[in-house]
């Protein structure tokens, strides 16, 4: 007792029927624990701080008819470690951080008589871990014979129940416990939800458990641009489900999402959008599940210029947005992405909106995600080895067209040391790094075998002539450097030596490479 000794000791006696080790910081029972101790039938390891119980702690004590785990810090109990204890009939977990009750939790128990789960963290639990109980399958007729056990004893109460229709079975349980079953305190209370917080068990009607059923009130929504939206959502279920909107296949994360309840089985979502922009467009679906199963309601909101009632079209006419340049470079390499940055010389940055179309460079049809206004970086993760991607940055919701996109090649992962480090590692020696609405935006590496040496000298050439009109731009990007360009074209000066030393290079499939 009181003995910081912190593990079960080794040297115990083995002709032991009674180990009590209480407040003496026991923090796990690790396999074997007592198997040296095969007469222990009566076992205390109550105020510890045992949080860890080994699938095999209880081997070798089939004689053991007592446990007492009181105040530890268990929050799970590994439970067919009980077949190894067949003659256990008290078993005593209260004061601890159990959650879950599994349906065979007690299957392994058939000499059970008094079970302690009080003063934990149960909030649901299925009536089916009674009825798969070997003791309580037996009939009230049987109970009642002599030398059958008379009284079995259930400790339930101060624990968070959540009364909502998971629950339904097990207070229907509660409410037809009878002698030779009894429950040590048989006013179990509800922790919730909302207006049964705080209610008895035999004062609660509860419902049987529904899947979600989504609907719209408005399901078509058309605004001016700037104004405010809310699209909102009502959905049915039993218990509560979980709701989330979606918009081009993509969660939303830029905008305000709300619930509330209307009565005990609706749930109303309401998404805000506090200015809507012609990148809105589209359709938003209210998705909702639970564990029954899901539904979804979809809303679709366009935009209108002026006072005109159509459509916007997907691609805009041209105007003096067309006109600005986009600076565009890869950030930031990891061995499972990339992160892109841009910089663009607006009128109102503040109120300017990016498109990005992301996907591999075969696929015609390309992910797109919406940026909302200043925000200036997009990070892609999960990239494949070996593969060709193309991204492009394009002003509000244009579509992209030649010469606005980046194309770069992920490396191999032939080796775990490349693929640790390598692996999306993008040498980037620019000529133009600029990607301009309509001009083109071109890209050169060291590491790639250029085709046509005499084209990238010229494009360095063209890159000098455009850097001096970008040095006046505070935003240009630290990657431009001026430094990194000299050297480009000074190589170039070198080509055979250059090539060779890139074709190596290339061999060894380590380096993405940027066209």
């Amino acid at each position: 007792m009181e003995t910081p000794m912190g593990r079960v000791p080794e040297d115990v006696p083995g002709d032991l029927t009674k180990i009590r080790i209480e407040n003496s910081r026991l923090s796990e029972l690790p396999p074997g624990s007592f198997s040296g101790v095969p007469a222990l039938e009566f076992l205390w390891l109550n105020f510890n701080d045992i949080a860890l119980m080994s699938v095999d702690s209880l081997r070798g004590l089939a004689n053991l008819t007592e446990l007492r785990l009181q105040g530890n810090k268990l929050s799970s109990v590994p439970w067919t470690a009980f077949r190894d204890t067949p003659s256990l009939k008290i078993l005593d977990l209260k004061h601890n951080r159990l959650d879950v009750l599994p349906e065979h939790a007690l299957g392994h128990l058939p000499g059970l008589t008094y079970f302690d789960v009080s003063f934990n963290r149960l909030s649901v639990v299925s009536r089916d871990v009674f009825l798969n109980w070997p003791l309580y399958r037996a009939t009230e007729k049987a109970w009642g014979k002599e030398g059958v056990v008379s009284n079995v004893v259930l400790a339930l109460h101060d624990n968070p129940w959540l009364c909502d229709c998971r629950l339904k079975g097990f207070v229907e349980f509660v409410r037809a416990v009878s002698p030779p079953l009894l429950l040590m305190n048989s006013y179990l209370t509800c922790s919730g939800p909302g207006p049964k917080a705080g209610r008895f068990f035999h004062e609660i009607q509860l419902k049987t458990c529904s899947k979600p059923v989504a609907s719209a009130p408005r399901t078509n929504i058309t605004l001016p641009p700037g104004a405010k939206l809310t699209l909102t959502c009502l959905v049915k279920a039993r218990p509560d489900p979980t709701i989330h909107w979606t918009y081009s296949l993509k969660i939303i994360r830029g905008f305000s999402v709300t619930e509330a309840h209307v009565d005990e089985e609706t749930v109303r979502s309401q998404l805000e959008i506090p200015s809507l922009q012609p990148a809105d467009r589209g359709s938003y679906t209210c998705a909702a599940n639970n564990f029954i199963g899901n539904s979804s309601a979809t809303i679709g909101v366009d935009v209108r210029l002026d006072n005109s009632s159509g459509p916007v079209p997907v691609v805009s006419s041209p105007s003096a947005d067309e006109n600005v340049a986009i600076d565009v470079r890869i950030a930031k390499q990891t061995v499972y992405g990339v992160t892109l940055e841009w910089y663009a010389s607006t009128a109102d940055p503040a109120d300017t909106w990016f498109t990005i179309h992301f996907g591999k460079y075969d696929s015609a049809k390309k992910e797109t995600i919406y940026i909302g206004p200043g925000i200036n970086s997009y990070s892609v993760s999960d990239l494949l080895p070996v593969t060709k991607y193309e991204v492009c940055v394009t002003l509000k919701n244009r579509s992209p067209r030649a010469g606005q996109c980046i194309v770069f090649v992920t490396g191999s992962d032939v080796s775990a040391l490349e693929q640790r480090e390598r692996l999306i590692h993008v040498v980037v020696i620019v000529c133009a790094m600029a990607l301009a609405v309509p001009a083109g935006m071109y890209a050169c590496t060291t590491e790639a075998r250029f085709r046509c040496p005499a084209c990238c000298s010229s494009l360095c050439r063209k890159r000098r002539m455009h850097s001096e009109e970008l040095q006046e731009r505070q935003g240009t990007f630290d990657s431009l450097q001026a430094a990194s360009d000299e050297g480009l074209c000074r190589d170039m000066a070198e080509e055979g030596k250059t090539r060779r030393r890139s074709e190596d290079k290339s061999r060894g499939g380590g380096a993405a490479q940027l066209y």
